[in-house]
């Protein structure tokens, strides 16, 4: 499980990058995306449509993957097959309270059970 969580962080790293990458590789709208490689948008490496087209699709690819492994990685972080444990590795219990471990004293009359649970529970009025 660790090694996927490794794995996804990695690609959701790269895509973020690139994703910052092709976004600052973009002009305007006015600019023509040619100009930026030094030739003319017909004569470009990515067809007479220039590479504007090529980028923004790239740029929307990238985003889907980063939204992926963003949900990926918060399914994978609230997945728990076993309550925490703390910051030191034990097992958080609640206190026992002092009456209910102690056996009533010889001469005092013994009170039933939900008496006896009822009185510890004082709210304040």
């Amino acid at each position: 499980m660790l090694y996927l969580k490794t794995l996804i962080i990695v690609v959701q790293l790269l895509s973020a990058l690139g994703v910052i990458g092709l976004v600052l590789l973009q002009h305007g709208k006015g600019a023509d995306m040619g100009a930026a490689f030094g030739s003319g948008a017909s004569g470009s490496l990515f067809g007479a449509t220039g590479s504007a087209n090529f980028l923004s699709r790239t740029t929307a690819v990238l985003a889907a993957v980063f939204f992926v492994t963003t949900l990926a990685l918060t399914y994978l972080g609230s997945y728990r097959t076993k309550p925490s444990a703390g910051l030191l590795g034990t097992a958080v219990t609640a206190p026992v309270a002092a009456s209910a471990s102690t056996a009533p004293a010889a001469g005092s009359a013994a009170l039933p059970a939900s008496a006896a649970s009822s009185s510890n529970t004082d709210v304040p009025k």
